[in-house]
């Protein structure tokens, strides 16, 4: 292997380490289920998925778009344990969709859509990530939710995060976002030494050291609940007591499988929906088979099932954090889950001393490369069009949830989409020949059913004794009650004295 690429994807594979840690544990606390899930799922996701994976740099790990469906599911099959059987299964049924080649419902996601989602995110992770930057972490990483389990949304926490400051997390989150923007310039990229440690390195070794030489001071000391929260794992006994195994015991309930069910197919669509994105946000564009990459999903979410893991999907968030950092292959993924997997058995010690303010600030930074003017600007000079779905996803997202979001924004382009095929379902050229009218007819490439209208007015706008061409050449495709229209025309043409003719007309 080509070692500038390993070293570019060793990089990014701790990049996204960083990243995906306490969107692994933060995810577990807001389901409610064992802290070491999440982790669990992150690993999974790391090296299952993406030795299948067709992509170079998609990231795989628990979802915070799953998770009241976690909650629910949860509480509806009564233990942990049932749910874990119905990922299991659900994984299946993702193999089974990719086999089938359901992955082709991708092509249909407009890029507005795409980019609002994009957009959306980085706006959210910008929202969630300010009071975790200012030592208020009363809801937990990973939580991407308008409503709060404290009551409290994402806007209201913007006011109490200033009640609830931590002066050590505030001056090691200055201090963070400081070291971020000089790990971006040029004297710090072109150096030889400096080079070697990512941007979001730095900023979580310093974090570490001003958090100890806080530890000194009462003003300044942060406590724990600000700080990384993980699972003590000392031995292998540990690591047995954290593993949790599937409950296959309601396979005959229909409860069951309408929750596998809906499980794989929401895993699906946020899967497609990410690969949409990671699309826009590389260079080689359409790279990616999505029927692939849901069988590959499938397998890590079965395995997921059976080891006690969190359902995962490819997540958008952790993956533009690879892409970011300059992944060159499905190595950086590997690596991230790798140091997921050692720093949890061999220094949770060391990871416990990260504040959460820190590695807000790597969120933060992820959130607004997501969200960047430039993109809003573009979208707006593209036209209604594509703005009006672009903004609507983007709103809508962050007052709810990224599916709701997207089902908006995807309602709404479709409506642009129809009005415009509805305005263009061909071309009339009328000209006077030997004194008789002539009525030319040219058919757009594909007719559909939502313009029957628009031949029923024109067909009625002809007056009697025209001579009428239809000219199909251009045409692929061609609904069939469009054809019916037209067959009718021409049935009742004599009676107008029409003289109707279908030229490279295609009625298959």
């Amino acid at each position: 292997m080509n070692s500038k690429f390993s070293i570019s994807d060793f990089k990014s594979g701790v990049v996204v380490f960083l990243v995906a840690l306490p969107l692994c544990l933060g995810i577990s606390l807001a389901c409610g289920v064992p802290i070491f899930s999440g982790i669990l799922s992150g690993i999974v996701g790391g090296f299952i998925v993406a030795i299948f994976s067709s992509s170079k740099y998609s990231v795989s790990g628990p979802a915070a778009g799953l998770t009241a469906i976690v909650v629910t599911s949860i509480s509806q099959l009564g233990s942990y344990e049932n749910f874990l059987a119905a990922v299991f299964f659900a994984g299946i049924v993702q193999i089974i969709f990719g086999i089938i080649k359901a992955g082709f419902i991708s092509n249909f996601i407009p890029n507005a859509v795409v980019k609002g989602m994009l957009a959306g995110i980085g706006i959210i992770l910008i929202i969630k990530q300010l009071p975790h930057f200012v030592g208020y972490d009363a809801d937990p990483e990973g939580d991407m939710y308008f409503i709060q389990s404290d009551g409290h949304n994402s806007i209201s926490d913007l006011y109490y995060m200033f009640n609830y400051i931590t002066p050590g997390s505030l001056i090691i989150g200055i201090v963070s976002f400081l070291l971020l923007i000089i790990s971006e310039k040029p004297f710090y990229k072109n150096n030889k030494l400096f080079s070697f440690i990512p941007g979001p390195l730095l900023v979580v070794g310093f974090g570490i050291l001003l958090n100890v030489a806080f530890s000194g001071y009462s003003f300044l000391k942060i406590s724990s609940k600000h700080l990384v929260n993980l699972p003590n794992i000392n031995n292998f006994n540990d690591l047995k007591t954290n593993l949790i195994f599937p409950d296959f015991s309601l396979i005959n309930s229909q409860e069951f499988w309408i929750i596998v069910l809906t499980l794989a197919i929401v895993a699906s669509i946020e899967t497609l929906l990410s690969f949409e994105a990671i699309d826009k946000l590389v260079p080689q564009k359409g790279s990616v088979n999505s029927n692939k990459e849901l069988i590959a999903q499938g397998i890590g979410n079965s395995i997921s099932g059976l080891i006690g893991a969190l359902p995962l999907t490819s997540v958008i968030v952790r993956s533009s954090a690879n892409i970011n950092a300059g992944a060159k292959s499905k190595l950086s993924a590997i690596i991230h889950a790798l140091l997921l997997m050692l720093s949890v058995l061999f220094i949770p010690f060391i990871l416990r001393l990260i504040p959460n303010s820190a590695l807000a600030v790597i969120l933060i930074m992820i959130g607004y490369k997501l969200a960047n003017i430039s993109l809003f600007k573009s979208q707006y000079k593209a036209g209604i069009d594509q703005f009006l779905p672009f903004i609507s996803t983007i709103l809508f997202m962050l007052f709810t949830d990224l599916l709701k979001g997207v089902s908006l924004g995807l309602f709404i382009a479709i409506i642009f989409i129809l009005k415009q095929s509805y305005k263009m379902p061909f071309k009339v050229i009328e000209e006077q020949i030997d004194g008789r009218l002539n009525v030319f007819i040219k058919l757009s490439q594909n007719v559909t059913f939502i313009t029957k209208g628009k031949f029923i007015e024109l067909f009625k706008s002809i007056p009697d004794g025209a001579e009428v061409h239809i000219d199909g050449g251009r045409t692929r495709f061609i609904d069939k009650d469009i054809l019916e229209i037209i067959h009718n025309y021409k049935d009742s043409s004599s009676v107008h004295k029409i003289n109707l003719v279908l030229e490279e007309f295609k009625e298959d």
